[in-house]
């Protein structure tokens, strides 16, 4: 009797223990390869902060700056593959870095494991409010006006904001300045100070800035209007037909991360991105679509560098190491 009640409870236990979620060993760190108040940086402290409440430990938000997020992606690359230190992946380090640059200290498909796409944005072509031309039709103008002397800022060299502007270029027929900066946090700055005119900048990191009236929204670059922008016109709706161009982030860990460990945080990404309070306030910064499979979120990846590669072939972007 005894052999048989000890043999039960051991099998009952054995079908409950998948059902035991191991939280982390300790804090997390989700690094961020943008100065602080940039769209990435927004979108990691909302999850740092869900994350940290639903594991019970702390999940650090970590800025490394720098050569558009390529610094942190290879911080990330090198750390250990156990779940502590990941990386809020993005367009820049993830798909256009190795379409620019000649030497990149990793390989992106190969050095990482992809965990949750957390959300894409369109870019905002965006204004100081004391710039005259608020609509693209007068900003077209303006550049053919005065070639070669109104600066656009982005985030970096090779950044998914310089990367729209060439496409603008390139479409509109025009010349510009394109102003580099590390990150959209110090861009945003100088734009509303004047010290640049116009950016192609991410519209969660543009949102606030808008909303309060500092900068002002002239059109959007994806192909329908972002709900939360709904009375911005898109870039195709202002003579631009197939003008798109996009930004994404989304969660990744160094390569080899245990199966379990990526399906564990796949799961609690893909609750918290449900989340009514972060739906709405996602919504509000234009960050769209994100969830699903890690699989999923690893093709995308590859079909995203597939597509910034041929632009950056047909633009002929250049940028230095």
């Amino acid at each position: 009797m005894i052999r048989r009640r000890t043999f039960a409870l051991a099998a009952a236990a054995s079908l409950a223990a998948p059902m035991i979620r191991a939280q982390p060993a300790g804090p997390v760190r989700i690094i961020v390869g943008f100065a602080p108040g940039g769209g990435t940086d927004i979108l990691a402290r909302v999850m740092a902060q869900k994350l940290s409440t639903m594991w019970g430990t702390q999940v650090l938000v970590e800025n490394r700056a720098g050569a558009t997020g390529v610094i942190a992606a290879d911080y990330v690359s090198k750390q250990a593959p156990d779940g502590l230190t990941l990386l809020m992946a993005h367009i820049n380090s993830h798909a256009i870095a190795p379409a620019i640059f000649p030497k990149m200290p990793y390989v992106a498909e190969r050095d990482f494991s992809p965990i949750a796409l957390v959300g894409v944005t369109p870019n905002l072509l965006i204004c100081g409010d004391q710039q005259p031309a608020r609509s693209v039709k007068d900003v077209v103008e303006l550049c053919r006006k005065n070639p070669g002397k109104i600066g656009f800022g982005s985030a970096g060299n090779g950044s998914a904001q310089h990367l729209a502007l060439e496409m603008f270029k390139l479409a509109a027929g025009v010349d510009a300045i394109h102003v580099p900066y590390k990150g959209s946090g110090p861009m945003l700055t100088d734009l509303m100070g004047g010290q640049i005119q116009y950016s192609f900048d991410t519209m969660t990191a543009a949102t606030p800035h808008v909303k309060s009236g500092k900068a002002i929204a002239i059109a959007q670059t994806r192909l329908a209007r972002s709900p939360g922008h709904a009375s911005v016109p898109t870039m195709a709706e202002s003579g631009f037909p197939g003008f798109e161009a996009t930004t994404w982030y989304g969660l990744v860990g160094p390569a080899k991360l245990p199966v379990a460990t990526v399906r564990r945080i796949n799961e609690d990404v893909n609750k918290v991105l449900a989340m009514a309070d972060v739906v709405e306030r996602f919504g509000q910064y234009g960050a769209e679509d994100g969830g699903g499979s890690a699989d999923k979120f690893g093709a995308f990846m590859q079909a995203e560098s597939r597509k910034w590669a041929k632009v950056v072939k047909d633009a002929n972007v250049k940028v230095d190491a």
